[in-house]
């Protein structure tokens, strides 16, 4: 799945969620972390080691728009009436969210797999592999995500970031606190140092310094300055007291192709696979295909983050025998790919056999297995189509204005689609033999055949009739010589019959049985297909046998002429 590139943390306050430690990892940690001793605490100012939490929120990386309310990770049951800020994260209180005290109501989740200690009383933290190794998980970014209401997919793929904030849980002048490292800055200011004066070591040393980036990101800097000495409240606010989660960029759009083999003069279908990023109507993918001198575009090619889509142009194929190269390109997401499929253009015609004659004789004839080619009489494929969800949060400019934006996401839903192909070969005798019987008749006499194909399908724009039929003969080890079939009717209830016999008296629709030909049953093989779709061709084997029995020779008398 997506793949965390960095996790900018240090002395990483970090959640372990609801699953656990051993699942698959996703992504790579980049951890650091300072701090030290707690000094002495008061009856009425302390903070006991544990009491700490993680907020969450998802950010939008482009415009670091808070996309999710805050979710408070904690392995304590902070007490009801604690005193707190409400769900505000820095990057808020950084555009002006103002600080307001409040108590009860207080929010917050026990995750089934406990916390590792998060901030640090001793100058170092031993758990930062470990937390290292957590956060990275893929299972645990999929916790979060179920947390915060995001769908997993979207959230990894490459335009959101997880903001962490650590949280201290505290009793300051007798009463019981949470707040983040911000809020202890922001609440020492208003209370022009009276915190720092009671709680240093928490409030303006481990606490900040349990989170801080390595690297620049969603417009805070790196922090350079000491990590072991209190901080001011002015760096906290700017620089402290934050990790950040960063997923990959979305990955460009690719196709992958198919060489194909077509016959003249059909319609047909010609389809690639475009996967890479997330395809929806804010950055859509278009697929151009180039077939002899014209080109062919299909827009609107949609798919989730790590799924893909077929894309497919539907065109006839040039009356002449040829190689074709198709060029195919997709663009989107100020990414293209290009791609090239061979297309080998066949003409079956031109392959009926020979005029047969009285004296023809094979004395060395074998029957020959009946053929049993590739045969594939049903495809399904399907369409991805997004539909925007909602997600309206308050931005607050100020502590009674602000505005509501929507800060929502594409969900995409399935619709899938299939094709099958049903079809049937009847072999009788000609009409105009004058002793068959039945499917009995002698060798040297006509046979007719008739074919149907059906094709049944919910997405007839993206399916053909069956157009192609070939019927070989035993004579000839069902090869060297055949016949291509006339469709009579096309369309999904489509017939195919033989062409009309340039060696028949009648010229009628007939081929005829060899006059060597041995006794028992003579079975023709038809191979139907042409039947196109997004995901291949359908195609079917078809048999049906006639009778031999005896030879047009007796039924030949010949009488003296008279002298």
């Amino acid at each position: 799945m997506k793949r965390i590139i960095s996790l900018f943390l240090a002395f990483v306050l970090m959640i372990s969620v609801f699953l656990p430690m051993n699942a698959y990892a996703i992504g790579d940690g980049n951890v650091d972390g300072g701090g030290g001793g707690m000094g002495d605490g008061t009856n009425t100012d302390f903070w006991n080691t544990g009491d700490e939490g993680v907020r969450v929120t998802v950010i939008r990386a482009n415009d670091h728009a808070v996309v999710t309310t805050p979710v408070d990770l904690t392995n304590r049951t902070p007490a009801g009436t604690i005193w707190h800020f409400g769900k505000v994260c820095k990057i808020s209180y950084n555009r002006g969210q103002t600080l307001t005290p409040r108590t009860g109501n207080y929010s917050y989740v026990n995750p089934s797999q406990a916390l590792p200690k998060i901030i640090s009383t001793s100058g170092g933290n031993g758990n930062i592999a470990a937390i290292k190794s957590y956060f990275t998980d893929e299972q645990v970014i999929r916790s979060i995500a179920n947390l915060t209401g995001m769908n997993f997919n979207v959230l990894i793929n490459g335009q959101y970031k997880l903001l962490l904030e650590p949280i201290a849980y505290m009793t300051f002048g007798g009463v019981k606190y949470a707040m983040t490292a911000t809020e202890a800055a922001l609440f020492d200011q208003q209370l022009g140092g009276g915190l720092r004066s009671k709680m240093v070591s928490l409030s303006h040393k481990n606490l900040p310094l349990a989170m801080f980036l390595e690297t620049p990101d969603l417009g805070y800097p790196a922090w350079g300055g000491s990590t072991t000495r209190a901080a001011s409240d002015t760096d906290i606010i700017s620089s402290l007291g934050l990790g950040i989660v960063r997923f990959s960029e979305a990955e460009p759009p690719t196709i992958s192709t198919t060489n194909y083999e077509y016959r003249v003069n059909t319609e047909v279908i010609t389809s690639v696979t475009v996967r890479g990023g997330q395809s929806d109507p804010n950055n859509p993918v278009t697929v151009r295909f180039t077939i002899g001198g014209q080109t062919y575009t299909v827009g609107g090619v949609y798919y989730p983050d790590g799924d893909s889509q077929l894309a497919w142009v539907r065109w006839t194929t040039p009356s002449t025998p040829q190689t074709m190269t198709i060029r195919v390109s997709v663009n989107g997401g100020g990414s293209a790919s290009e791609g090239t499929i061979t297309a080998k253009i066949t003409d079956l015609s031109g392959h009926d056999p020979p005029d047969p004659v009285a004296d023809d004789r094979n004395d060395s004839y074998a029957a020959s297995p009946v053929p049993n080619n590739t045969q594939k009489t049903s495809a399904s494929w399907g369409v991805w189509c997004p539909s925007w969800h909602a997600n309206w949060v308050w931005i607050s400019t100020g502590e009674d204005s602000g505005y509501w934006e929507d800060t929502g996401w594409w969900d995409f839903n399935w619709t899938s689609y299939s094709a099958s192909l049903t079809a049937s070969m009847s072999i009788t005798p000609d009409a105009k033999d004058p002793t068959a019987s039945g499917k009995v008749l002698k060798s040297g006499y006509g046979i007719n055949q008739t074919t149907t194909a059906r094709v049944s399908t919910g997405q007839s724009s993206a399916v053909t009739d069956a157009q192609t039929a070939v019927t070989y003969f035993p004579e000839f080890g069902y090869q060297s010589f055949w016949r291509l079939l006339e469709q009579t009717r096309s369309g999904y209830n489509a017939e195919f019959e033989f062409a009309s016999n340039k060696y028949s008296t009648y010229k009628r629709r007939t081929h005829f049985t060899p006059i060597w030909m041995p006794d028992g049953s003579y079975t023709p093989y038809t191979y139907l297909e042409d039947c196109w779709t997004p995901a291949g061709m359908l195609s079917m084997n078809l048999t049906d046998s006639v009778t031999i029995r005896g030879s047009l020779w007796s039924d030949w008398h010949i009488t003296p002429v008279k002298p």
